[in-house]
């Protein structure tokens, strides 16, 4: 049965290894295939699983109980059997020391209560993961939403350019306002190739989380930037943090670690009596007999340990307290959060970008039939450009926000 598992144990470990050099996917990505790709292949998480792992194999250890020991012995062999004066004799002893205390008990409950630390904090990491992951994916989204902006404004720009010289040609307009308008495009061009490099950037940090080993211009993601509301109030995301947070619940494990760690000190206080069985032949006689051998415990009763652990105890409870406490006040500003970038993104989304979708549309048709001025044209276009870039930061935030407020809370708000 050991060998099974030990075979199982380095199946997995050789998979996980062979999970470190996957590449990049060939369709495109959802933020849930994305968060379950991290899990699978992110090499911090694999070393985290191997630690816990590592880490629950001490409660083999843990549960081991004492080994007898067996001595043999002999004098005078390599003389006669019937010899008076010194006989040969044989001598076998076997004895085993008897734990008191129950501290076989309290080491596997130390045992068990590390590796559910051990476990809540790989937790805890694969949660720290999964908000790194989201915010990459979100980055990149807006890296896309951004870099079709910035494309849209250079091609619509290029075809002003066009006209304009066209009506350069014609003398509707002077060769300086030609170029006032042909030295806008560099701001254009500028805008689109920073968008480009932003996209690059931001797709090669989510595929390093992915534990993608080479990123890959071809690596792809699909979702929407579109602000998602929250039905679900307050109290009961503070309710749910306190039941899935992590953090929470190592603090909690460790509390339990500590009282166990109170037992065995205390069992560390008992006697452990020592005992065992002879057997020795002397000559042609047979004989048998016993020991015990019992420590006389007056000076050392294990007093350091035991006040030592009891103060442990009482660190890891005020611990305890300060993690409850920061699981809370993480989740309200997040919530506060959530509610500004929300308001901020509504304002966007409701009113200005209609409105400067109208505006660039009537300067665009005012000025090309000679209704407007050139500077009025170009100012409409900056805040186009301006307005769609703030109303795509806006709606980013609000979902970096949701991000943020599911890692305080430990559970995903929006599906």
């Amino acid at each position: 049965m050991k060998r099974l598992l030990n075979r199982s144990a380095f199946l997995l470990a050789a998979l996980a290894v062979a999970q470190l050099h996957a590449q990049a996917p060939q369709q495109p990505l959802t933020l849930q295939q994305a968060l379950d790709m991290a899990r699978a292949r992110n090499p911090n998480l694999l070393s985290g699983q191997q630690h816990v792992i590592a880490t629950k194999a001490n409660e083999i250890t843990a549960g081991l109980r004492q080994n007898p020991s067996f001595t043999l012995s002999g004098t005078d062999v390599t003389l006669p059997a019937n010899n008076p004066s010194s006989p040969y004799s044989y001598a076998g002893n076997i004895n085993r020391l008897f734990e008191r205390g129950q501290k076989r008990r309290w080491r596997l409950d130390i045992a068990r209560a590390t590796t559910d630390v051990t476990q809540n904090q790989y937790n805890d990491s694969e949660r720290q993961t999964a908000l790194a992951v989201k915010q990459a994916f979100t980055q990149m989204l807006a890296a896309k939403a951004e870099l079709q902006i910035a494309d849209d404004n250079l091609q619509g720009y290029r075809k002003t350019v066009d006209l304009s010289k066209v009506r350069l040609n014609t003398g509707d307009i002077s060769a300086t306002d030609f170029e006032r308008i042909d030295l806008q495009l560099a701001e254009f061009e500028s805008d689109y190739d920073n968008a480009k490099l932003n996209l690059t950037q931001s797709s090669d940090q989510l595929q390093l989380l992915l534990g993608i080993e080479k990123p890959t211009d071809t690596f792809d993601i699909t979702g929407t930037l579109n602000p998602p509301t929250i039905t679900t109030p307050l109290t009961q995301i503070e309710q749910e943090a306190l039941q899935s947070r992590p953090d929470y619940l190592a603090a909690q494990q460790s509390v339990r670690l500590a009282d166990s760690n109170i037992r065995l000190a205390d069992a560390g206080g008992t006697t452990d009596p020592t005992v065992g069985g002879e057997y020795e032949r002397t000559g042609v006689y047979n004989s048998a007999g016993f020991q015990i051998s019992i420590p006389i415990r007056i000076f050392d009763r294990n007093q350091g340990e035991k006040e030592r652990t009891r103060y442990e105890a009482q660190s890891s409870r005020f611990a305890e307290t300060a993690v409850r406490n920061q699981v809370l006040n993480d989740v309200d500003q997040a919530w506060a959060g959530y509610e500004a970038a929300m308001h901020l993104a509504q304002r966007y989304n409701g009113h200005y970008l209609a409105e400067s979708d109208r505006v660039r549309d009537n300067l665009e048709f005012s000025y090309r039939h000679g209704g407007t001025t050139l500077l009025d044209y170009l100012d409409a276009l900056r805040d186009y450009r301006q307005i769609h870039l703030d109303a795509l930061n806006a709606n980013t935030q609000a979902w970096l926000a949701v991000h943020q407020l599911s890692f305080a809370a430990a559970t995903e708000i929006v599906p």
